[in-house]
């Protein structure tokens, strides 16, 4: 099976991290898997992008024109990334950072409570003179799905552990890689910390866990 994947994010939202975990996993399982990271020409801190697929079968072509799963955490990567959705692409924003215009029929994953900004503000505490700006969801996605990653993270887990959230959340979504294998290269780059701070592998596990609870398998 062949997924392709375009993660977008602000810089120092840990995108390259996401997708370079998913493709060494996907590596080490045996199927073939190629990460492209793309910072573009932006000032310090503009948006990250990372091109992944992973295939079972040989890659012919590093670049491709559409994705089945596109990944915005910001309002800029909704914009950046909106030239890789079609009919058949699932759309995932964080909807704790991104104020949707629309919110339509096709939202799901969170459920269309959860996932409306404007009942969201029901439970958290919003500054009114720092309302984030809306921007609208490409209405021609198969599926538009909203996670609260920034919000858990901050309230429930650490502000730390946000991108792994988003990790889970993919990899429930497409199960392209065994949980097993994720587990392994997150040892791979924190094992080290993890042996001094056991609490801190226990708080990424639990962010990959909460991820993979936002969504069902769509892929």
């Amino acid at each position: 099976m062949a997924i392709r994947m375009v993660l977008a994010g602000e810089g120092g939202q840990g995108v390259q991290i996401i997708a370079n975990i998913l493709a060494e996993s996907a590596n080490a399982e045996g199927k073939e898997a190629i990460y492209i990271p793309n910072f573009g020409v932006e000032q310090r801190g503009g948006v990250s992008i990372a091109f992944v697929q992973i295939d079972d079968q040989r890659i012919n072509s590093p670049k491709f024109p559409k994705a089945d799963i596109v990944v915005a955490l910001s309002n800029r990567a909704v914009n950046r990334t909106r030239q890789y959705v079609d009919g058949r692409t699932t759309f995932i924003y964080d909807n704790s950072l991104v104020a949707a215009a629309e919110i339509g029929a096709k939202v799901m994953g969170i459920q269309a409570v959860e996932a409306d900004p404007r009942s969201q503000r029901q439970t958290e505490a919003v500054d009114d003179s720092k309302k984030r700006d809306q921007v609208e969801l490409p209405g021609e996605a198969a599926n538009i799905i909203g996670i609260p990653a920034n919000d858990i993270a901050k309230n429930e887990l650490h502000p730390r552990v946000f991108n792994i959230i988003v990790l889970g959340t993919l990899l429930k979504a497409t199960e392209v890689v065994p949980l097993d294998r994720i587990k392994e290269a997150i040892e791979e780059k924190l094992g080290d910390k993890f042996a001094k701070n056991q609490a801190l592998r226990e708080l990424n596990y639990k962010a990959l866990d909460k991820g993979m609870s936002l969504v069902d398998r769509l892929v």
